[in-house]
């Protein structure tokens, strides 16, 4: 395909016309006319912007054909994105689930269920540094990636995500109601007040997996946003540091607060509690801390 025919197909792809494509470049109407119909070729800074603006490589956008290499996903994008999500929802779930297996070991091996706990702590910990560091170096080694998923796909996938987000709300909203109606017909008095607190846990475990998964899966969808991550503002990858030094600090607080409370108190078993306590905090430290995304 020529540079001609690769235009037209950007631009009706991104459904603009030539006069707010020329708005967008700076140039007249008749110039981008001239190039779809291969009367005049653009100066070279322009090529880099129509690379810019639409995500492609040169090589592409002059000799190539754009819509075959919009249409593939040659870096593994959609695979590497999927399985990330897949062991960052996992570990998250396994973090709250071993909080719930710490309530019911409690009442079998006492204070040594709170380092089964932590056990399970490091290892998910683990799993999350190893994700998010695999995930650093593919966006390093692909810092731009042509959005080549179709329109539906993406209204496909939009589908799927309404019942990710209810369902997981609606899991934690029955978890509340099926602990309530529990204790209209239980005694609140041990074992029942463990088992029932850990199968909310457990609940709210399945719950959180749905909910992370499903967020994750939304923004690998949202290559555009992927490709401004990449290439911050010095003041935006100031922001991040910032938010990420935040969480790193709120948890090991946490985690030392939970040791003084189980070692002073003996209070294991509740402590743990305080993990959800720091999430929640993790959360807000980044809606205020974090740059913020805006579609043009």
């Amino acid at each position: 395909m020529s540079l001609a025919e690769n235009l037209q197909y950007l631009r009706a792809r991104e459904g603009i016309t030539q006069e707010q494509l020329a708005e967008r470049l700076d140039v007249s109407r008749q110039s981008v006319s001239k190039w779809e119909s291969s009367a005049s070729y653009p100066e070279m800074d322009t090529i880099l912007k129509l690379c810019d603006m639409f995500h492609v490589d040169m090589d592409s956008l002059l000799r190539g054909s754009v819509e075959r290499t919009l249409s593939e996903d040659t870096a593994g994008y959609d695979r590497f994105m999927t399985s990330y999500a897949r062991r960052t929802a996992g570990a998250i779930t396994a973090i709250i689930a071993g909080a719930g297996a710490m309530i019911l070991l409690y009442m079998w091996i006492g204070d040594l269920s709170a380092a089964v706990f932590l056990l399970d702590v490091a290892i998910s910990a683990m799993v999350l540094m190893a994700g998010s560091m695999t995930e650093d170096n593919f966006r390093k080694q692909y810092p731009t990636i042509p959005d080549f998923y179709t329109e539906k796909q993406k209204r496909d996938f939009r589908r799927r995500y309404i019942w990710y987000i209810s369902g997981g709300v609606g899991a934690i909203l029955f978890g509340v109601v099926l602990l309530l109606l529990a204790f209209t017909v239980l005694p609140e008095q041990e074992p029942y007040e463990s088992f029932m607190g850990a199968l909310f846990v457990f609940i709210v475990a399945a719950a959180t997996f749905f909910l992370v998964y499903g967020g994750m899966l939304e923004d690998k969808y949202n290559i555009p946003k992927y490709n401004w991550e990449n290439n911050p503002t010095p003041e935006e990858k100031a922001k991040r540091r910032l938010t990420v030094t935040a969480c790193a600090v709120i948890m090991i607080v946490v985690t030392a607060v939970y040791v003084g409370v189980g070692l002073a108190l003996d209070k294991w078993e509740w402590a743990v509690f305080l993990y959800p306590v720091g999430g929640i905090l993790c959360g807000a430290a980044a809606v205020i801390l974090m740059p913020r995304w805006q579609e043009d």
